[in-house]
């Protein structure tokens, strides 16, 4: 069941790193929101972190990049920031944990530095669970808000994008990954003690005491006596 837990924790991170990539990368963190007056819904605008992408029903999916990233919101511009990190954070936090895991041979028989290493990738993995919340969420907020904003007109309002919904599954994920190995560092750190107290104990008898002083066994006279007989 031990060897389970860091399995799983092993395949949720590789789901989290594919997940932030795909969020990293779709286009579809704004899409059109066809409402009042907005009925041409042939016609569909996708916004996302580097493109906008217009789709129609006859002609096929055009995306153009971004001319200049002054001209982005602000939300797009810090979600490009915290995802570009949230990718290295989680690719890095795979790595860790494939070395602390109890499979691997890295460090040896060290149980105290496989420890510590798997703390530092259920760490990581907090960290990048942030890192992509944050911007899903703010992005998010701001979308919500325009659209319930009256001065706003209505063909500038989007809804909701299939890459937002991603991002807040890949988070959750993340998160979960960090918590169970947090949980494997708290259940190995007593066989981790265990360990040590049984190689310490092992090392006490092996060494010599030093304030033991050897008296050889001296021969009675009697005894003497009886071999001279």
């Amino acid at each position: 069941m031990k060897a389970k837990l860091e399995v799983l924790a092993l395949v949720l991170g590789f789901i989290g790193l594919c997940g932030t990539i795909t969020v990293t990368a779709l286009p579809t963190w704004k899409v059109s929101a066809f409402i009042g007056a907005n009925l041409i819904v042939m016609e569909e605008l996708w916004e996302g972190l580097w493109m906008t992408c217009y789709r129609q029903i006859d002609i096929n999916m055009q995306c153009k990049v971004y001319d200049s990233l002054l001209i982005l919101p602000a939300e797009l511009q810090a979600a490009r920031g915290l995802m570009c990190a949230s990718v290295v954070l989680v690719f890095v936090s795979l790595v860790v944990t494939v070395l602390g895991i109890k499979r691997t041979n890295w460090c040896g028989d060290n149980m105290r530095s496989k420890n510590m290493t798997l703390a530092i990738a259920g760490s990581l993995y907090l960290v990048s669970f942030l890192t992509t919340l944050i911007p899903v969420s703010w992005v998010g907020h701001s979308i919500i808000s325009q659209f319930y904003n009256v001065v706003v007109h209505e063909a500038q309002k989007r809804e909701l994008g299939r890459a937002l919904y991603i991002g807040w599954a890949t988070s959750g994920i993340l998160l979960t990954t960090g918590i169970i190995l947090l949980v494997r560092y708290d259940k190995r750190r007593p066989e981790e003690e265990q360990l040590y107290n049984q190689a310490y104990l092992m090392e006490e008898k092996n060494v010599p005491k030093q304030d033991t002083v050897y008296h050889p066994k001296t021969e009675s006279s009697l005894h003497k006596q009886k071999e001279y007989v």
